[in-house]
């Protein structure tokens, strides 16, 4: 059963009294920067990358409380002071935070300047530099399909004489502006039937035939190593989906050198570098610190 956007935040308001508050005075340094992120290996990824950098370059104490949630769950949870950095991406906070529309065809600094405003305004949370990719939805499926659809409208006019399966994650159903209802309405697909999958076994549920089409993620590494058809968005309707670190203003002023070190990491991490890593942790079964360590060292931004 698909959960409302209500009910998980109401869900989230509950699990994080639970949690407790790193910095509900407003900023104390002597508590330590808590990074977290979204419930998929690449948002276990960043954290790891984020906050081993900062425990490299400064005296800060650093906390990870790891696949918190959602984009519902993790907001409030920013707000309030629960934790203090995680990595958003610029179309999602437009859309499905603000509430706002995309322009058509709007370029990422344009997207990038109306997130910051809005969430500096509304939740006293600042939107750093980009970390250098962006992680956007393609639509893939499996190359022994009878179909050979390259764009998202071929496969609208496949869907009309095929039996398609849909799936995507939970939370896909529930955005608006850039989730499933509104995809449909721009692109009139004809699915026999949508399930609701885990970001992490979706892959595996096209791969094994028990879905035909699923909302990939052009990070995952699996796209590769599946040897999986992936579509192209030929109308534009998703926005861009750059993926930045967000943090609490009051954090920023706790810690001054905070928002220096997080910046130096900005454009480091190209879409082929998150691809591979989040390979090496969905296929090969390693553990996202030592990913993120393995990247930091390679780049040269810590030594071993």
């Amino acid at each position: 059963m698909k959960k409302s956007l209500a009910a998980i935040a109401l869900f989230a308001s509950v699990a994080l009294v639970g949690c407790g508050s790193t910095n509900d005075a407003g900023g104390d340094s002597s508590e330590p920067i808590v990074f977290s992120g979204k419930q998929f290996s690449e948002q276990f990824i960043l954290p790891q990358i984020l906050g081993q950098y900062v425990e490299s370059k400064t005296d800060y104490d650093v906390e990870y409380k790891e696949g918190l949630g959602e984009v519902a769950i993790l907001t409030p949870a920013l707000e309030k002071g629960d934790i203090d950095v995680y990595v958003e991406y610029s179309g999602t906070g437009l859309q499905s935070v603000l509430g706002e529309d995309l322009e058509k065809g709007e370029s990422s600094e344009s997207i990038l300047e109306r997130v910051r405003k809005g969430y500096e305004e509304k939740y006293g949370v600042t939107w750093l530099e980009p970390l250098g990719f962006e992680n956007t939805y393609t639509l893939a499926y499996s190359k022994d399909k009878s179909y050979d659809a390259k764009t998202y409208s071929e496969l609208v006019e496949a869907s009309k004489s095929e039996d398609i399966v849909f799936g995507a994650p939970h939370a896909f159903y529930e955005r608006p502006g850039d989730g499933y209802d509104a995809m449909v309405e721009e692109y009139p697909f004809e699915f026999s039937g949508e399930e609701s999958l885990d970001p992490n076994v979706m892959y595996e549920a096209v791969k094994q035939g028990d879905v035909d089409v699923i909302t990939a993620f052009t990070t995952d590494g699996r796209i590769e190593r599946f040897d999986l058809n992936i579509t192209t968005d030929d109308k534009g309707f998703f926005p861009k989906y750059d993926a930045v670190p967000l943090v609490r203003q009051e954090t920023l002023e706790a810690y001054p050198e905070l928002e220096d070190v997080l910046n130096e990491i900005a454009g480091k991490i190209s879409l082929e570098d998150m691809q591979k890593m989040n390979a090496r942790v969905d296929i090969d079964q390693e553990k996202p610190e030592d990913v993120a360590r393995d990247f930091l060292i390679e780049k040269g931004l810590i030594k071993e």
